[in-house]
């Protein structure tokens, strides 16, 4: 796993958990403990973790300063493909719902080219990147802008959802593991998605490499609820039990960078 990817996940295992071990880390990243020492110690320069005895505890930072901002920094031309991958699957003249993250970001300008579209976002950094564009038919979904990450959640967004259908739902996932399920790293983010996937006749996952395997904190949905998964991993246990549910799992090649 390429380091700006192990970071990432790093921070978020942290972070949904509010201490790790060193132990556990490196089972869960699959890498040795030294590894996940000098990943914890550049964490902790960025002030982004601290430093305990025999692993890290998540800091109470800004949310600028370790939410989508600094994710983006690290995400690598991987999320790029990923998104003009998920993209291709979109028909022109439907109704799409465009959740929030990193990789969904990604994906938003490649919609463009799907035109004419219809297209709802939970994501004010996906919002900007299709405002204006001809073709596209903008819907913002009300709610709470959750700082740093610019989602948006609460009662407001789940109320807007609940009025509306959508032909696909576009959803980014925190975590995707073989009996856990999707789940995610934060409790509103999972009431959003849980509302979403209600709301649409198919849904796409569109998630890294590095989120397969992985359990977060909240359960989204078992692995069934979805219908496609987009990924360039090939995490073998997850992949299988992906496709045992039913999911079409499509796999996007490239190099990591």
């Amino acid at each position: 796993m390429p380091v700006p990817d192990r970071l990432d996940l790093t921070l978020r295992l942290v972070r949904g958990s509010g201490r790790l071990g060193l132990a556990e880390l490196a089972e869960r990243l699959g890498v040795s403990e030294m590894t996940v020492r000098r990943d914890l110690d550049q964490l902790q320069e960025q002030g982004l973790v601290r430093r305990v005895r025999g692993g890290a505890v998540a800091l109470d930072v800004p949310a600028e300063a370790a939410g989508f901002a600094v994710r983006e920094r690290w995400s690598s031309a991987a999320k790029a493909r990923l998104g003009r991958a998920a993209a291709e699957l979109i028909e022109p003249g439907g109704t799409v719902l465009l959740d929030a993250g990193t990789t969904t970001a990604e994906l938003a300008p490649h919609l463009i080219a799907r035109a004419p579209l219809t297209v709802a976002v939970l994501s004010l950094q996906a919002a900007v990147r299709l405002a204006d564009q001809p073709g596209i038919k903008l819907l913002i979904i009300g709610g709470e802008s959750r700082a740093g990450e610019r989602s948006l959640v609460g009662p407001l967004a789940l109320s807007a959802l609940d009025q509306l259908r959508f032909d696909t739902f576009v959803m980014s996932i925190g975590a995707v593991h073989p009996d856990l399920g999707w789940s995610e790293f934060d409790l509103d983010d999972a009431a959003v998605k849980r509302a979403a996937l209600r709301r649409a006749g198919r849904t796409i996952v569109v998630a890294d490499h590095t989120k397969l395997g992985v359990q977060a904190f909240a359960r989204v949905a078992p692995l069934s609820a979805v219908d496609t998964f987009v990924t360039d991993g090939f995490e073998g246990a997850t992949l299988a039990a992906l496709q045992t549910a039913g999911v079409h799992v499509v796999q996007v090649e490239g190099e990591r960078t």
